[in-house]
């Protein structure tokens, strides 16, 4: 294991070669920051071209290669990423959708409005089906493919302030599911991932810093058994064996990497 230049930790083991994605053309959505940034960040190391997409240029990393801006919100924004994702890599192989947004209400779910509820469908289940609606198909043509939406154990739980989070992200796995059977005849694996805490920017978010952030959150979640977060490299390495070859069979699962906090069978 080792800690790169831009801080990512890489977690991957030895015997899997670096240019495995030798060729491979991928497009990360939500890919300039936290979860979408690490999964970026190993698929490239790796060999991958990767274009990622953001609402704007980052700025702690304004010069991030193959970085494409666009409202993926928008059914119009979303065809003209695509469409630019296509005529700049030739085409596609992969695509990861880690792309979310979550709004929190104190008032509950009654108080929830229509804003948030647009945001959260929009953003975290609309998005991926005008992206895949638009790329899906070029995978199809070809006969291989490989698409991971990135969901939350948050479609499990029933926290009032942030169901409209948690209803897009259970849509979204049940989108994922369909888009996986339809798909397979053609050579196009479908996956999701469904992280719990990871210990990113949003952690920060809860309270006033990174450790009392987490420490918020695992309380919400009523503890997590293994006694600390996920990172965001262990998504990362997930990510990159769902979407590699070494495993073909594997179509319509989701993985769970919550450190134990869903308890559910």
């Amino acid at each position: 294991m080792s800690v790169s230049d831009n801080g990512v930790r890489d977690t991957a083991p030895e015997s899997i070669p670096h240019g495995e994605f030798d060729g491979k053309r991928v497009l990360v959505t939500g890919g300039s920051r936290g979860i979408g940034a690490a999964i970026s960040h190993h698929l490239r190391e790796r060999g991958a071209r990767v274009a990622t997409v953001a609402r704007s240029l980052p700025a702690q990393n304004p010069l991030l290669p193959d970085l494409i801006t666009g409202d993926l919100t928008r059914p119009d924004e979303a065809e003209r990423v695509a469409h630019a994702v296509l005529d700049r890599l030739g085409g596609i192989d992969i695509v990861v959708h880690s792309a979310g947004a979550a709004t929190l209400s104190d008032g509950g779910v009654l108080a929830m409005g229509e804003h948030d509820w647009d945001v959260a469908l929009e953003t975290n289940l609309m998005a991926a089906v005008r992206i895949d609606r638009e790329l899906v198909p070029a995978m199809k043509g070809q006969g291989s493919g490989a698409v991971v939406h990135i969901s939350s154990i948050q479609r499990r739980f029933a926290l009032g302030a942030s169901v409209p989070y948690a209803t897009s992200k259970a849509a979204l796995t049940a989108y994922s599911k369909a888009l996986a059977v339809e798909v397979a005849p053609f050579g196009v694996r479908v996956n999701s991932i469904a992280p719990g805490i990871v210990e990113t920017e949003m952690s920060q978010d809860f309270a006033n810093s990174l450790d009392e952030g987490k420490a918020e959150l695992m309380g919400l979640f009523g503890g997590v058994p293994l006694g600390d977060v996920a990172t965001t490299a262990e998504v990362a390495e997930l990510v990159g064996f769902l979407v590699s070859d070494r495993c073909p069979s594997v179509i319509g699962a989701e993985y769970a990497i919550d450190g134990g906090s869903m308890r559910s069978v």
